[in-house]
């Protein structure tokens, strides 16, 4: 290009020419160049990007309190383990937020505190890690530890649950290194009693094995595309030091352990164990021990990673009520908001909402079943709503509830036009 009667460089993408202040970089053959403010500006651009995927102030982060009122509006009941995790999340990120020169400079460090919340399906656990992360702003990814394999066997490879979390930072490596990862159902992987095997445990031993690594902090390379690793694949390398597990399971019979202990230990060897109440189960459960979690089948390495155990109770109908209707993401709130899309009027007797409660206790599926006998109910009201055409209302009763989709839905929907002849 000529400037002036002179041949001058110029860069591609703001056109000006090299000067004093301008250096001019080039690519391959010549065909693009580009000017150090350039360069500038694409670096602000990368950055900015990837501080709007890690929002997150660490100079900030919130009090354990405010994480339980931000809880609290959210998830029913299990005010212990709210209270737990508010304030082992505080305690996680307020290390994070710790001056690097301090860190360094000091004799003290602060290990992580990674937490194992213990209850039954449906109680919460998932809800809570979630919300916590979405309180915070940073990455969040769920694993089922089922379905999780040692190297070399079918199945996923324990990197792959970093891989989960990558994606939620949308690729922001750094971002991913600040989230959080549930892993539900850990008590499926545990060893069938308390002897080491010698033979390989596809499932059990060796997934808990695979991953104490990445939990208590290494640098793991994760296959881009996930599946198995092989030799010429390039592969993501993710520190795992700052990222905050939580596990979760049921860990079912738990409590008939902590139970043996505690009766053998005050009355003596051969006491009879009864039937537990849901308040002595969850008194027990709160008194669980590394030994009685060993005895359960998880190794001793792993819960030692994990120092943090809270136990969350069985919900009772009342919990299931007040889930249905009062949190800001209720699920009746989302069918209603859903409905209204339609320009419908959707509601629910206290009678029908009392019934889908106790649907969900019949099916043993907790709050996690909700939504399904909720959808379920609806799913032909959802089908015929939207061509039928004007303002209308819908009236969810116990019998609708109870008659588990079999009524006749076209009988419920009351147009505008029906209500002003009625009222005639």
């Amino acid at each position: 290009m000529k400037i002036f009667g002179n041949d001058l460089k110029t860069c591609s993408f703001c056109g000006k020419p090299v000067d004093k202040d301008r250096k001019i970089i080039e690519g391959p053959n010549n065909s693009v160049r580009i000017c150090n403010n350039c360069v500038n500006v694409c670096l602000d651009y990368f950055n900015d990007k990837a501080e709007s995927i890690n929002s997150l102030n660490l100079s900030n982060v919130p009090t354990p309190k405010e994480f339980k009122e931000y809880l609290d509006q959210y998830v029913i009941g299990q005010e212990q383990a709210k209270k737990v995790l508010s304030v082992a999340v505080y305690n996680h990120y307020k290390r994070l937020a710790r001056p690097k020169n301090e860190e360094m400079t000091s004799e003290i460090k602060i290990e992580k505190s990674n937490v194992l919340l213990i209850g039954p399906t449906g109680s919460g656990k998932t809800l809570l890690a979630k919300t916590l992360a979405q309180k915070l702003k940073v990455p969040f990814a769920i694993a089922d530890a089922t379905t999780l394999t040692e190297a070399g066997y079918v199945g996923d490879d324990v990197e792959n649950v970093l891989l989960k979390l990558i994606n939620a930072a949308d690729g922001n490596v750094k971002a991913a290194e600040k989230g959080i990862i549930f892993i539900d159902e850990i008590d499926k992987i545990g060893r069938k009693g308390e002897n080491t095997s010698i033979t390989r445990d596809v499932s059990g031993e060796g997934v808990q094995q695979a991953l104490l690594k990445i939990i208590e902090g290494t640098t793991s390379g994760v296959p881009p595309q996930g599946g198995r690793k092989h030799p010429n694949q390039e592969l993501i390398e993710i520190d795992t030091t700052n990222i905050l597990f939580i596990l979760g399971g049921a860990f079912v019979g738990l409590e008939k352990i902590i139970e043996q202990r505690t009766t053998e230990h005050s009355m003596g060897f051969g006491s009879k164990i009864g039937e537990l109440t849901e308040a002595q189960k969850m008194e027990l459960l709160n008194q669980c021990t590394s030994d009685d979690l060993v005895k359960f089948g998880l190794i001793p390495e792993l819960i030692g990673r994990m120092p943090i155990n809270v136990a969350l109770k069985e919900l009772t109908k009342e919990d299931l009520i007040s889930i249905l209707t009062e949190p800001k993401n209720a699920i009746t709130k989302q069918f209603q908001a859903s409905f209204k899309l339609d320009n419908t009027e959707l509601t629910f007797t206290p009678e029908a909402i009392e019934a889908i409660a106790e649907q969900a206790i019949q099916q043993k599926t907790g709050a996690r079943g909700l939504r399904a006998i909720v959808e379920k109910m609806l799913t032909d009201l959802m089908y015929e709503i939207p061509s039928v055409p004007g303002e209308k209302t819908i009236e969810i009763t116990k019998e609708i509830v109870e008659s588990k989709g079999n009524f006749d839905f076209k009988s419920i929907i009351k147009t505008k036009t029906m209500q002003l002849e009625n009222s005639n």
